[in-house]
């Protein structure tokens, strides 16, 4: 029996359907991850660059501080674990080095923006620099072309930015310098597209209000309705309102890159505005103790009266959401992850695994 030409074009276009399908559905082999970031994606930079993030940091899952901020495993952690790849070797650490899946970027204290009130001299446009170099020494030792423009490539930062100049600025002071740090952050992501880089996930800044430390530098800041402090998290919306439609501008000026805009800000403000839902104690309380009491000394060690003192972390863990005050604790990390890697959170919604297939061609 003969097959109509309306049958045989239905079958033509179902089954180029399944194809697209089948390529979204598929899992992606991203060969490389390399990160741009602060100490919420520092895997060891600051520690090697300029002493150790001590113990208790780390005690969680690695037994030891591994050079992160938190009790164990950090947002990009379970990113590279659910891409199969090993957790990323900081490019500014040389022992026992392996950039064979990549290289972290990111360093404690780094804003955007090059600026003397900042952490670290390691901002975003230096980060980008090394990167730069990095691949110009990996390419003429090993040639490795296709690694640069298939891997993913992850930058979390700005959080610095704002706190820093919230403690020197009024609220419409510091809105009134987002459009100078999201220049920064464009002319740094065009670099990375001018050196290889295609696939790009964008992480929004946190409801940085939200953080404890901030809450008791500054009690008598007006609340929202959750107890974060008001006119810093508007800051915040802001700076991530102006980055998304950036991000929309340069997926249309870059013909050939593929950006994922991560929405962490609601994954972090969901865990705060939730926490006794979920299981956690005051969203504003912390896990790990001073020598002196609970606060910023986690991990540091205090001579009071010639007496040494440690800090320790406390036994219930898995109950907190801050780690010490700044950064979240492993739980709490992987509450978030989870969200990125399923893609509920992002634009497009896509999985990160499913990130490679929808590339332009």
């Amino acid at each position: 029996m003969a097959i109509s030409k309306i049958t045989l074009g239905i079958i033509v276009l179902l089954l180029g359907l399944i194809d697209k399908l089948s390529a979204v559905s598929s899992s992606c082999n991203f060969p490389a991850v390399f990160n741009f970031g602060d100490s919420n994606s520092d895997t060891g930079a600051i520690s090697a660059a300029i002493g150790e993030v001590p113990p208790p940091n780390g005690v969680a899952f690695f037994g030891r501080s591994a050079g992160r901020h938190s009790d164990g495993r950090l947002i990009i952690d379970f990113i590279t674990e659910n891409l199969t790849l090993p957790y990323l070797t900081p490019y500014l650490d040389s022992v026992g080095a392996n950039y064979r899946h990549g290289a972290n970027f990111a360093t404690g204290g780094s804003c955007i923006r090059p600026t003397l009130s900042c952490f670290s001299q390691f901002h975003l446009g230096t980060q980008v620099s090394q990167f730069i170099h990095f691949k110009t020494r990996t390419l003429s030792l090993y040639n490795q072309t296709n690694d640069f423009s298939k891997a993913l490539y992850t930058l979390d930062i700005g959080q610095n930015d704002l706190a820093i100049g919230f403690q020197n600025m009024t609220e419409e002071q510091l809105k009134a310098t987002i459009p100078a740090i999201i220049e920064n952050f464009t002319i740094a992501l065009k670099l990375l597209y001018k050196e290889g880089a295609r696939f790009f996930s964008i992480h929004n800044t946190g409801p940085t209000g939200c953080l404890p430390y901030l809450l008791k530098a500054f009690p008598a800041t007006p609340r929202d309705p959750y107890g974060c402090l008001k006119p810093l998290n508007n800051v915040a919306i802001e700076f991530n309102k102006q980055l998304k439609n950036k991000i929309n501008e340069l997926k249309k000026e870059l013909p050939s890159s593929f950006f994922t805009y991560v929405d962490v800000y609601s994954a972090k403000y969901n865990l705060i505005t939730k926490a006794k839902t979920l299981g956690f104690v005051d969203p504003f309380d912390y896990c790990c103790v001073g020598a002196i009491g609970r606060g910023m000394g986690c991990g540091k060690t205090i001579f009071p009266n010639g007496t040494e003192l440690y800090s320790s972390s406390c036994e219930n863990r898995k109950n907190f959401i801050s780690w010490d005050g700044i950064h979240y604790t492993e739980t709490a990390n992987m509450l978030v992850a989870n969200r990125i890697l399923d893609g509920s959170i992002s634009d497009p919604p896509l999985p990160t695994q499913k990130g490679c297939k929808l590339t332009k061609k």
